[in-house]
């Protein structure tokens, strides 16, 4: 199957955890097309999988109610730069990751337009925002799940749809060398690790990074043996965190997740992707979660599920604790995290997380790309 010149794919992903899902894609598809043409928006996996960059991703990296107020403006511009650019060149299939705010009106209008759209990563419609289902029935030709649960709700609401699975879930293998993470990290294998990850977006490390810094802390003086990793995202979050400030001796291992989540015994997480890949690597966790308090009060009234972290809501019950808003404070923090520390062998826990392992396991990018290329088949985008 092939086109008669090089496939032009429009992929966009506003954050960091779509810039995993894209360049996993944008891989798959390029075993199937070796000449595709990615343009758009995305991280630094995509750019090194070859994508040009029309809008730097760090720009789109904004979430919340009240928080995106004072981006609308610079939001809104470059979405109607993004439009104008595709419907003047359009490209052969339009992948939008996540960024739901921003991506689905950028669907309605390309697909007017004639373009085969696409959605990775379903919005949380089954937790809140139901009414949000008519716009994307207007905005994609086909959506594609990361949870096996949405996909059913979108068969219910007759929206074409395929689960896909999560890419990390075929990168991460089923069981991790700790030693060797810890060695590469510069770690005592006999000490116990505890990984802190304060988030990606810097309203994230603005209104959780002095708390987990004090939490560790305290951990630290409960356990002086403990070795603490802190992992910020990118250079920019790690200049925000010293400007907080935190110990000489603790490790600062910047956008290194992985290595830090292998090499810990237990891990706390500011709720995201990240809760997702802390449960493939099989580690306990504490969860914590802090909005603007105008923007919780809104959507403390309008969220329908009963946990926030990604691990306890596929597993439909609370496998890792969770502290949202007031609760987030170091005290209690610490007063969860102990517990894991001191007795980090889980077995129940290890066992839940390894089906969560497996059911995720559906192909990821693979899935996606062999969904995108039928679509293009059945749209007559490809010629035999």
């Amino acid at each position: 199957m092939s086109v008669s010149r090089p496939l032009r794919v429009a992929i966009l992903a506003g954050e960091l955890s779509g810039d995993i899902l894209g360049a996993d894609l944008m891989s798959a598809l390029i075993k199937r097309f070796p000449d595709a043409e990615f343009e758009g928006i995305g991280g630094p996996r995509m750019l090194s999988a070859g994508l040009k960059s029309l809008y730097p991703q760090e720009a789109l990296s904004v979430m919340g109610l009240i928080e995106v107020l004072p981006h609308l403006f610079s939001l809104i511009r470059a979405r109607n730069r993004l439009r104008d650019h595709w419907q003047a060149n359009p490209p052969d299939v339009f992948v939008g990751i996540d960024a739901p705010d921003f991506n689905l009106g950028l669907e309605v209008v390309l697909r007017q337009a004639g373009i085969l759209t696409v959605h990775y990563v379903s919005p949380s419609v089954w937790a809140w925002k139901q009414w949000r289902l008519k716009k994307i029935a207007k905005a994609v030709d086909h959506m594609l799940t990361l949870l096996p649960f949405e996909a059913d709700f979108y068969k219910r609401s007759d929206i074409p749809v395929t689960y896909v699975g999560h890419p990390l879930a075929e990168q991460i293998p089923l069981t991790v060398d700790q030693a060797s993470s810890r060695a590469l990290l510069g770690l005592s294998v006999e000490r116990p690790v505890l990984g802190v990850l304060p988030g990606s977006r810097g309203g994230e490390v603005k209104r959780l990074g002095e708390t987990f810094i004090q939490a560790a802390r305290l951990c630290q003086e409960q356990l002086p043996e403990l070795q603490v990793v802190l992992v910020p995202a990118n250079e920019k979050r790690e200049a925000e965190l010293r400007a907080i400030g935190f110990p000489d001796e603790w490790i600062c291992a910047t956008a290194q997740a992985s290595q830090c989540m292998a090499a810990s015994n237990a891990l706390l997480v500011a709720s995201g992707t990240v809760t997702l890949e802390a449960a493939l690597y099989k580690r306990p966790m504490v969860i914590a979660y802090r909005l603007a308090a105008l923007t919780y009060c809104i959507a403390r009234r309008m969220v329908k599920v009963a946990h926030i972290g990604l691990p306890n809501l596929l597993a439909g019950k609370r496998l890792v604790p969770e502290l949202i808003q007031d609760e987030v404070t170091p005290d209690r923090i610490a007063q969860q995290l102990l517990p894991m520390l001191r007795e980090p062998s889980s077995g129940p826990l290890r066992e839940e997380f390894t089906a969560l392992h497996h059911l995720l396991r559906a192909g990821g990018g693979e899935t996606a790309a062999d969904t995108i290329e039928r679509l293009m088949i059945e749209r007559g985008t490809l010629c035999r």
